[in-house]
């Protein structure tokens, strides 16, 4: 599956959800598939998408928080599943993108190329909803059912290594404080 093409279904498919993705072209093509202010675009701080996920569901149980991580920065941090797990917040939703390589750091292979079973992986850690999708439309149908359920629930997608299709700006402050004030933590730009 396309990574972009899987995007622009999730595009059309929010609300008022909270959407963190993870470093790299799962961020640079959530941004083109429909760049909104609930959308946190990481920068630099690998395996950190589904702890962020986690805080902002904690911190707002009653918004839909998406938290978006490809398989290299997942197993980079593979205990945040067994922390999520445990915590159980009921309105988050985990998306793995899996192209089986540390695509923007030169397509090296991931551990998922071989024998890792990333969804098998979350399910082991205590997170029963974990499945695999194997096309689009089971991904629309999944997410779809998650959001309407309680979590956590993850998706697992096989995608293609493709370019990513647009890149947000790359500046941590503007993306912190425009995402806090769509959240309704901060009144305007900068100030608390």
């Amino acid at each position: 599956m396309r990574r972009i093409d899987l995007m622009r279904r999730l595009a059309g498919m929010l609300g008022d959800e909270a959407v963190i993705g993870g470093i790299g072209n799962t961020n640079f093509d959530l941004y083109a598939a429909g760049h909104r202010p609930l959308n946190f675009y990481m920068l630099g701080s690998m395996g950190l998408a589904f702890p962020i996920a986690l805080g902002v569901a904690l911190a707002q149980p009653q918004r839909r928080v998406i938290g978006i991580e490809g398989d290299g920065s997942l197993l980079m941090n593979l205990g945040c599943l067994a922390t999520i797990a445990t915590v159980a917040p009921v309105n988050l939703t985990l998306i793995v993108l899996d192209n089986a390589s540390y695509q923007i750091t030169g397509g090296q292979p991931s551990a998922s190329a071989a024998k890792t079973d990333l969804v098998a992986v979350a399910r082991g850690a205590g997170i029963a909803r974990s499945d695999w999708s194997q096309d689009p439309d089971e991904f629309s149908r999944l997410l779809g059912e998650a959001l309407r359920s309680e979590g956590p629930s993850l998706i697992g997608t096989r995608i293609d290594g493709a370019p990513a299709a647009g890149q947000p700006a790359r500046d941590p402050a503007q993306i912190r404080d425009r995402f806090m004030q769509a959240m309704g933590t901060r009144k305007e730009f900068g100030v608390e």
